[in-house]
């Protein structure tokens, strides 16, 4: 123990004359020119993700998958606790990371290759790490775009979740540049392009059937079928302070100075962080889909298609692509369904799948080819990949 006396202090701006000779403004994030192919950045900063937090993030979501809310239900189940909602690993892995990988960004492209490989309990400590996997320069009057892989990693440097995704930044062309540390190509990252999945002895418990609805079970799912999600969310400014509580560091989120400078669809307000309207859509999504899922395997191909801002109501519709019975391969008996998921904003679902029909499970990036307009109401579409246990 350290014990030593302390005595107040006097006031002594006053008489000190400011000198403006020596002014530091520190400058964070990276353009384009400043990323190196191979380069791995160790991101600062963790998070000890505690009972309160994680319970916190799958209600404010609406997660109704109990195992995200019931510590019972989840070891009933054979894991050792409630288990962290995947998608609040996910948007911390990436948020600790903008400092380093976006926070210069004009845009992010896109979610791919997505692998919950362990479960995460509160009291685990994540933080993340990223390699740059290539780096398209298309000139300097042009965003080029910097492809990344980052790992999310616990307190015992165990792998829990892996994912790439596409950013879109401009060169400095002569804005200042700030200084960030080197890239370390040489840095500890556990990658793999086959990484396992390690999950507990999964348990079975037929008495706890009544903890969940019995529409959601692995049976009830035929591809083909399209689920029409009938609640919407309104997002209020609450989204600033959840991208506060993310780590998230750009200003995009939460600076109105800075959101106004900008020109375009994204300048005006703070945009709403994507990963949030992820999380708000998929909760929403839930009760229809992923109430019995065991676990989510993970997504790809993810892409925000417009931007959402504070007062937007978004609403999502879910279209089964394939289910593929595992038997007992996981353990219990269970089965993988692989989802396709459309968020839309400010219209209701059942609308918005009258209006726009089966041109709304196309991808919007394909549509000036096929001759088709953008739906400007589309702001999200992913495919996710989930276990889901088989009914009792």
């Amino acid at each position: 123990m350290v014990e030593k006396s302390v005595s107040p202090f006097g006031e002594l701006a006053p008489k000190t004359p400011a000198s403006l000779s020596d002014i530091k403004k520190n400058i964070y994030g990276r353009y384009l020119e400043e990323f190196n192919v191979g380069d791995i950045y160790v991101h600062p900063r963790q998070f000890t993700v505690d009972r309160t937090f994680a319970q916190e993030f799958a209600t404010v979501f609406m997660d109704a998958n109990p195992l995200y809310l019931s510590s019972e239900y989840a070891k009933a189940h054979g894991f050792q606790d409630l288990l962290v909602h995947p998608l609040m690993v996910f948007n911390l892995a990436l948020s600790i990371g903008v400092q380093n990988n976006s926070e210069k960004a004009l845009a992010n492209l896109g979610y791919y290759n997505a692998q919950f490989l362990m479960p995460v309990y509160p009291g685990d400590t994540l933080s993340s790490r990223t390699k740059i996997l290539a780096v398209d320069d298309k000139g300097p009057d042009k965003p080029g775009i910097v492809s990344v892989r980052t790992l999310c990693l616990n307190q015992k440097n165990e792998v829990v979740l892996q994912y790439e995704r596409k950013i879109m930044i401009y060169q400095s062309n002569g804005k200042p540049k700030g200084n960030p540390k080197p890239g370390d190509a040489s840095a500890f990252f556990p990658e793999s392009k086959t990484p396992a999945l390690k999950l507990p002895n999964l348990k079975f418990p037929t008495e706890m059937k009544d903890v969940t609805w019995g529409h959601t079970y692995f049976e009830n799912f035929k591809p083909g079928q399209i689920y029409v999600h009938q609640n919407g969310r309104t997002i209020t400014d609450e989204h600033y302070q959840w991208t506060y509580r993310v780590g998230n560091t750009h200003p995009l989120h939460y600076d109105k100075l800075y959101s106004a400078g900008i020109s375009g669809p994204m300048g005006g307000e703070p945009v709403v962080y994507g990963g949030l309207v992820f999380g708000w859509l998929a909760g929403m999504a839930s009760r229809d889909i992923s109430e019995n899922a065991i676990w989510e395997l993970g997504f790809t191909e993810g892409y925000h298609t417009q931007p959402a801002f504070s007062g937007d109501t978004v609403t999502c519709i879910s279209r089964i692509l394939t289910t593929e019975d595992k038997g007992t391969e996981y353990g219990i008996p269970a089965g993988e369904v692989q989802i396709q998921f459309i968020g839309l904003k400010n219209i209701k679902a059942n609308d918005a799948l009258d209006k726009f029909g089966a041109d709304l499970f196309l991808k919007e990036n394909d549509k000036k080819k096929l001759g088709k307009e953008k739906i400007p109401e589309k702001i999200f579409e992913i495919e996710r990949r989930l276990i889901i246990k088989k009914q009792p």
